[in-house]
């Protein structure tokens, strides 16, 4: 798949990440347009987003204004010049969008989990052309976020990026939705020129965090943060802890700093190649003591199988992990990163032994 860059989606070319901004619900059209025309102030947002079809968990809460709000949305444009993006989840969602004007439309994470509705939308969007935001299915499933991309490319949509909001915890965590940047960064590898962009209020919860999440995702090289933004968030109809004021959206985004890509000091070119070239020799040690360590453990399941002994020893693996925790923190490793590269480890240990073990001798 070749996607269009995102900074070639409009007219003018985008010489920054994407920031799109906004309100989590549209719930009048006094809130919608201050909201804009503040956050258009210094010139810094490119979109302003608002849901106006809100999928709630529950019924009897706050589902959005619907249709009536999309007529706000042409307002916003006319009064600031701002683009708008909106939520769909139907094919009746889509040409309500299109038939206003609508910008940019997004895919709910709840939406991106069930492959029929995807499949409804796509269809609906056949020969339009509209950029389309495509947001993580709830749960950690790549394959769910991949195939709702293919479905929507598939309707010949180019214009797409995908929407990291983080995957649901069972447990309770200080953040709303688990980042689990694995994902994305997965999905980036496969799909080298896919547009990434970040939404650190869903991944958040809270106000307190948006900037440190945001900040990361833009020292991962994601091409924009699409951030919530309510006039008076202490009031919202919905998400309101994790809403900013427009002012603090602003002051927020101009502290973060924003990277370069490219490197054109020479002197700092030489210097990072020397550094990629030893990281590249540790490598090949690495994957060479691997090699080592699983000849090893070949050996050991060959002696457990003539002894008749189990291929898990539960002490053995206590000890190894008690052993190795302590050697890698006097080394500055942390625990973490032991306790889950142990665990690979083991894992496949594990497999190659129980293989020798079915092997039937000649």
């Amino acid at each position: 798949m070749i996607f269009t860059p995102i900074n070639t989606w409009f007219a003018e070319e985008i010489n920054q990440p994407l920031f799109i901004c906004g309100p989590c619900s549209a719930e009048s059209e006094e809130q919608v347009l201050k909201t804009a025309i503040e956050l258009q102030k210094e010139k810094k947002i490119n979109v302003y987003r608002a849901g106006i079809w809100k999928p709630r968990t529950r019924p009897g809460t706050f589902e959005g204004k619907g249709i009536e709000a999309l007529t706000w949305l042409q307002e916003v444009k006319r009064q600031t010049n701002l683009r708008v993006a909106v939520e769909v989840a139907s094919p009746f969602h889509v040409e309500a969008c299109i038939e206003k004007d609508v910008d940019i439309i997004w895919i709910g994470a709840r939406t991106t989990s069930n492959p029929f509705s995807v499949q409804e939308i796509a269809n609906s969007l056949k020969g339009i052309n509209i950029p389309v935001l495509i947001k993580n299915p709830i749960n950690p499933d790549l394959d769910f976020w991949i195939g709702a991309i293919e479905r929507i490319y598939d309707a010949g949509i180019r214009k797409i990026a995908a929407v990291h909001r983080g995957f649901y915890p069972f447990e309770k965590t200080s953040l709303r939705n688990i980042p689990k940047w694995e994902i994305p960064i997965e999905l980036k590898t496969r799909f080298n020129d896919l547009p990434m962009i970040c939404d650190p209020s869903h991944i958040s919860g809270s106000r307190e965090f948006i900037e440190e999440i945001s900040q990361k995702a833009l020292d991962l090289n994601f091409d924009g943060l699409m951030i919530e933004s309510h006039i008076n968030p202490e009031k919202a109809l919905s998400d309101a802890s994790q809403q900013l004021k427009p002012d603090d959206a602003i002051q927020l985004i101009n502290r973060l700093i924003v990277r370069s890509i490219s490197i054109e000091n020479e002197d700092f070119a030489n210097l990072l190649c020397r550094f990629r070239d030893q990281i590249d020799s540790i490598d090949s040690q690495l994957l060479q003591l691997l090699s080592q360590r699983m000849n090893v453990v070949r050996e050991i399941g060959k002696y457990k199988k003539y002894n008749n002994v189990t291929v898990f020893q539960i002490r053995r693996w206590q000890k190894i992990i008690e052993t190795r925790m302590l050697e890698g923190k006097k080394i500055g490793l942390s625990e973490k990163f032991i306790a889950q590269l142990l665990e690979l480890i083991h894992k496949e240990s594990i497999q190659e032994q129980a293989e020798i073990m079915k092997k039937k001798e000649n």
